[in-house]
């Protein structure tokens, strides 16, 4: 399934839902539809079932794992072979990707990792070989989980820092959560992937790390993830093929199966002795050559950078 955090307007304002897409490319509100499954059901109070089994906010919907899933199957299946147009409120079943704003499919993650799992990115960046640590274990820094953007969204960009860079990576997010877990069931505990671009101001980045700590100003002013959350049933990430294009051209290409350390390894790590909740976002790091900064260019303002992963999507952002 592809699952994604849309809004809609309405009289009071934009609002959010929890959308899974059909197979003309329109979104399907999961938790009116399966509120109006409910109610051809005989369900007496269908909405307020309907709202424990698939809430409309995705944090909120990861957190009943199985049962919401399952509601998202039964609701996308409900629109498919129904005529019914709207839920039991009056609310509708179903929006043409033109008629909503898609928003990050994790609006505001419970939390953000990003790891650095790309050999050739880390030999790139560093100008050698990496050092023991990093083949030892994933490392990460934990970015601001309130400056995530979505889709077309605009970036703008910090006063303080003259280089701008995207970087080209996949997520993982968490949809079970557990402490100790073992590599070989880290998969059961993965709801889905997205596409991340972990923006980076290089040179405020660069600077701050010299002083062994960080990056903090360098990254946490914005994090993009989108289009769709997929599920593991519809994403190899062994195989997805990633590009980043600028203003159209390409200036960056790269497999997600190039991951030193898998997702598996991944959560196996961040989980040792310390929790995982679902809607926690785990970043891949960046692909080989998949950021300005391996190129030796940057962006500009006004620049559009369109991040392409096969499977998951395109996510695309300006600079302003």
């Amino acid at each position: 399934m592809k699952l994604a955090t849309f809004e809609v307007e309405t009289p009071v304002g934009p609002k959010r839902r929890v959308g899974v897409e059909d197979e003309h490319g329109a979104l399907v509100d999961v938790t009116t539809a399966y509120a109006a499954m409910l109610e051809s059901n005989g369900e007496a109070d269908p909405v307020p079932v309907a709202e424990a089994h698939a809430p409309p906010e995705m944090n909120a919907f990861l957190s009943r794992g199985e049962r919401a899933m399952n509601a998202a199957k039964d609701a996308l299946e409900y629109a498919r072979r129904s005529d019914a147009e709207r839920g039991p409120t009056g609310g509708r079943l179903r929006f043409e990707r033109e008629e909503v704003r898609l928003r990050a499919p994790v609006p505001r993650p419970n939390s953000l990792r990003d790891f650095m799992a790309f050999e050739e990115h880390v030999r790139n960046s560093l100008g050698g070989d990496p050092p023991d640590v990093w083949y030892e274990m994933p490392v990460y820094y934990k970015g601001n989980a309130d400056t995530v953007v979505g889709p077309g969204d605009e970036v703008p960009w910090p006063d303080y820092s003259e280089q701008a860079d995207y970087e080209l990576e996949i997520a993982a997010v968490i949809g079970k959560g557990g402490e100790n877990i073992d590599a070989e069931e880290a998969d059961e505990y993965i709801a889905g992937y997205t596409i991340l671009d972990d923006f980076s101001a290089r040179d405020i980045q660069l600077e701050e790390m010299a002083g062994r700590l960080g990056p903090a100003k360098g990254k946490d002013f914005a994090s993009a993830l989108g289009p769709y959350l997929v599920t593991p049933d519809e994403f190899d990430p062994e195989t997805a093929e990633m590009t980043a294009e600028v203003n159209g051209e390409t200036w960056s290409e790269g497999v997600a199966g190039e991951m030193y350390h898998s997702f598996a390894d991944i959560i196996e790590h961040v989980s040792q002795d310390e929790p995982l909740h679902p809607g926690d976002v785990l970043g891949s790091g960046t692909v080989g050559e998949g950021c300005g900064l391996e190129l030796g260019r940057f962006l500009d303002a006004g620049d559009t950078v369109r991040l392409t992963v096969e499977g998951l999507g395109t996510l695309e952002n300006t600079i302003r």
